[in-house]
């Protein structure tokens, strides 16, 4: 039998759906094992977050300099990091977000789910359209943007009662005109 356990809360719970429901108990019971199962894979498949100093050096080789001091005193990094907030370099968490600007997505933040993420991407911490929308930037046309634009709208357009959202729908938004300037 699988190495997971039910609760047993759970397990009355499946008694008393398979009786309103006339549900063989047994088979809600397998497929409870079957998710739990599944479950405890995805978790035990995440991703590590790197430590500070791992995305240190992905920084520094990003712009091709061996410290901190170097890489303060990088025209190119001082370029690309102006209009950013004040970088406080002991703090991780800008390490964090200077790689998900310039290097790509942390290995823990990769596939997410939840609020604000499409395509596995948080569209809140990542500027990443084409991963967005699901197209290679190689091969796409413009109408393949805009229908991965289109479909992508309909779902969270503010007048969308059940679905729509602001803040989603204008970072789509912010995506679209990016990709489409580009082309």
């Amino acid at each position: 039998m699988p190495q997971v356990v039910l609760d047993p809360q759970v397990k009355t719970e499946i008694d008393r759906l398979a009786q309103v429901r006339q549900v063989d108990s047994e088979l809600l019971e397998q497929f409870a094992y079957f998710v739990l199962e599944i479950s405890q894979q995805k978790s035990s498949k995440k991703a590590q977050s790197l430590k500070t100093d791992e995305l240190k050096k992905a920084i520094y080789e990003r712009f091709g300099v061996n410290n901190t001091s170097e890489l303060k005193k990088s025209g190119g990094f001082r370029m690309a990091t102006d209009g950013m907030d004040s970088l406080d370099f002991r703090l991780k968490p800008t390490w964090e977000t200077l790689y998900r600007k310039f290097v790509g997505i942390l290995p823990h933040e990769q596939s997410q789910e939840g609020y604000g993420c499409i395509n596995g991407i948080d569209i809140f911490k990542y500027f990443k359209p084409w991963q967005v929308f699901g197209l290679d930037p190689k091969t796409a046309t413009k109408n393949d943007v805009k229908a991965a634009y289109y479909q992508l709208s309909k779902i969270y357009h503010p007048d969308n009662l059940v679905t729509g959202d602001r803040a989603i729908f204008e970072q789509v938004e912010n995506m679209y005109k990016s990709i489409i300037a580009g082309l």
